[in-house]
């Protein structure tokens, strides 16, 4: 078995998020037919992180195992030749940026420690990043995000601002979120989050929870209330997908020692 550590970037506005699914176009859908149009087999794929309809990627991590003697191909590519091989063959809004050679037993999602997202607000109409940001129109208050958003930091249920996943019933709703921040970039209003993993809606439940702080429909106090669930409220603003992008995935060493 061969395998192959990937990180590739996407515009996710044509697709049903990351994870494949019947009669629907997917990001891991047109990837797994890319390598197995060129591996003349099937093969493994996974992902580091499920992405919904319509949300974006900086670097999605994937792991693409094959084994070669069920291949038609004369012999095992080398990591840059693979890339193009897969990039020839993938939609203009895919791209694979890296491939690394790694050991059969990596996993993207099992062996990643932390992710992280970044969600763009603009305070201003824009007419080239429309599909890439939420645009609020009201006035918002960024000092009063900044600092709801600081109270996000460290462990805590996050059963208020998350959906519950059908495939998932038994999923614990804490989460270590590492870091959360709210900063300012011209007209752009940026959400970043690190944790060890994220729950369905989770991020962009939180974004409109942190707008409707801006807005001075909640308090930074009606905020930590619902952080630590103690409001009885569920959050119900969830933030557009157009926003979102998964910026990044962490791993350790580990699995480059196994190569």
């Amino acid at each position: 078995m061969k395998a192959w550590k990937l990180t590739l970037e996407y515009d996710g506005t044509r697709y049903s998020g990351w994870q494949e699914q019947q009669n629907a176009r997917t990001v891991q859908g047109e990837l797994r037919k890319a390598a197995e149009d060129f591996f003349g087999t099937r093969v493994d794929l996974g992902g580091a992180g499920r992405t919904d309809a319509g949300v974006h990627a900086l670097a999605q991590a994937a792991h693409l195992k094959v084994e070669p003697r069920r291949a038609k191909i004369k012999s095992v590519p080398r990591p840059q030749e693979l890339l193009y091989a897969l990039n020839d063959r993938l939609p203009a809004d895919i791209c694979v940026l890296e491939v690394e050679e790694t050991d059969p037993r990596f996993h993207a999602r099992h062996d990643a420690v932390a992710r992280s997202y970044l969600y763009q607000i603009s305070t201003r109409r824009t007419a080239f990043g429309k599909k890439y940001v939420w645009w609020v129109k009201d006035k918002l208050d960024v000092a009063a995000m900044s600092k709801a958003a600081q109270l996000i930091a460290g462990h805590h249920d996050f059963v208020t601002f998350s959906k519950r996943d059908a495939a998932r019933p038994d999923e614990s709703t804490i989460v270590a979120v590492e870091s959360a921040e709210v900063t300012t970039e011209e007209h752009l209003i940026l959400f970043r989050i690190t944790a060890s993993h994220f729950l369905w809606n989770m991020v962009r439940r939180l974004v409109g929870t942190l707008v409707e702080v801006g807005r001075h429909n909640l308090s930074v106090e009606d905020f930590a209330a619902m952080l630590n669930g103690k409001s009885g409220a569920a959050a119900v603003w969830t933030a557009p997908p157009s926003g979102l992008f998964l910026e990044s995935i962490e791993y350790d060493q580990a699995w480059k020692s196994r190569r």
